[in-house]
């Protein structure tokens, strides 16, 4: 099978709740690769369950073939101290699995992953906490999916892949982010529609990241950095910078290496090198937007 990938900054990884159904994962993951997703790791939430586990040999079956080469499979059980729950039958077991979710999301946003959650998986209750943890850990390229196949039923043939004609949609869950929730709380009082809610969160988080870029570049930089990133921004490397300001082409590299350090410490100390790829891929829209004032 031969998966088309984009050129992405990030790496991406597929966190899939398991139930009985094997093929959620597989077909969730096939769809995600037709769409350019670049998928370098797949970890399967479980639960001890027999027929569960029997679902989980056939996905780590197709991994183990060529059908997946190049992305790692891991299978994450649900434990409670040294035991894996078999079912989800009192508040311990609940608070093991958003335990278990929590340090899985935790752990790729840590590693820098955009994070495709599916929820489609399992039982309802393993929707319901990853959501949960969605709205306490997402970022903004993080989403969650819904996979839904035209026409299968429980019981049908199963197919752990599907021909291209085949329908099939991976529909997005809107997930509220918690660092908004004094203020999304008051406007939820306000509005009867969900889709408004979600609209309108939507419309804040945007709001607020290009805020939080008007104050790095304006306030965190000098006139002079200011003026070096804007062209850095525009594809301009540094040779073709410095003709352009009338300036050594040290003078900029240094400049940029000092750009670097303030962006690693505005975006919370990361992992990995902040570099020119990573301003670019932060600010290049802050600088080409329609209305953005060329002197920033």
């Amino acid at each position: 099978m031969e998966h088309t990938k984009k050129n992405r900054q990030h790496p991406e990884i597929l966190i899939a709740t398991l139930g009985v159904e094997p093929q959620v994962v597989t077909i969730t993951l096939d769809r995600l690769l037709a769409d350019g997703r670049s998928i370098s790791e797949v970890a399967v939430i479980y639960t001890e369950n027999p027929a569960v586990r029997q679902a989980l040999e056939i996905v780590a079956g197709e991994f183990a073939g060529p059908c997946y080469q190049g992305i790692s499979f891991r299978p994450v059980p649900v434990a409670l101290g040294r035991g894996k729950i078999q079912d989800f039958c009192n508040d311990a077991d609940l608070r093991a699995l958003l335990r278990t979710l929590y340090g899985e999301v935790r752990r790729a946003r840590q590693q820098d992953f955009i994070v495709h959650l599916c929820v489609s998986g399992g039982r309802k209750v393993m929707a319901i906490m990853a959501m949960v943890v969605a709205q306490l850990l997402f970022g903004p390229e993080d989403c969650v999916w819904h996979l839904v196949t035209e026409g299968w039923q429980p019981g049908d043939r199963r197919r752990l892949h599907l021909p291209a004609e085949e329908k099939v949609w991976l529909v997005p869950v809107p997930v509220l982010r918690w660092r908004e929730a004094g203020t999304l709380m008051r406007m939820v009082a306000r509005l009867d529609d969900p889709a408004e809610v979600v609209a309108w969160y939507e419309k804040l988080s945007r709001d607020d990241q290009e805020r939080r870029k008007s104050e790095f570049i304006r306030h965190w930089l000098t006139p002079a950095e200011r003026e070096v990133v804007k062209l850095a921004c525009y594809g301009l490397d540094n040779k073709a910078i410095a003709a352009r300001l009338y300036k050594k082409e040290q003078t900029v590299a240094n400049q940029l290496r000092g750009v670097y350090e303030k962006l690693r410490e505005w975006l919370g100390y990361p992992p990995g090198i902040v570099d020119r790829s990573v301003l670019i891929a932060e600010f290049a829209s802050y600088f080409h937007h329609p209305g953005r004032d060329d002197s920033t």
